[in-house]
């Protein structure tokens, strides 16, 4: 049942702010799942597998919201870099994984709050 909790608060998440498996599974599956870092974003990778995003982006497309060029840009780009972040992840201890986590929320947290209007 937490991991359907996790999943409904990860896709409300996605379809609002288009956020889910790095600021909010993985954490999640830390804190509330007792997960090594590794596995949190493993699981979480692979519960964002096609076609987890289908829906929420249609409702985006339907209404003009989205650019299929730029879309497709990033999708290559996440295929490669996904496979060189988890390269580098599976090469750090559990610890450093998760201090290093941290420290990129804290600089996107930070980022967001001092650039907000």
């Amino acid at each position: 049942m937490e991991f359907l909790i996790i999943g409904l608060v990860a896709g409300v998440l996605s379809g609002l702010f288009g956020i889910g498996g790095g600021v909010v599974i993985v954490p999640a599956l830390i804190m509330v799942a007792h997960m090594k870092p590794e596995t949190a974003t493993g699981t979480s990778l692979a519960s964002l597998l096609l076609p987890v995003g289908m829906l929420g982006a249609w409702h985006y497309y339907r209404n003009g919201f989205v650019e299929i060029a730029p879309a497709m840009w990033i999708a290559g780009g996440l295929v490669v870099g996904a496979w060189f972040g988890a390269y580098l992840a599976l090469r750090l201890s559990a610890q450093d994984l998760q201090k290093v986590f941290s420290v990129f929320l804290v600089f996107v947290a930070g980022y967001l709050w001092l650039t907000a209007r």
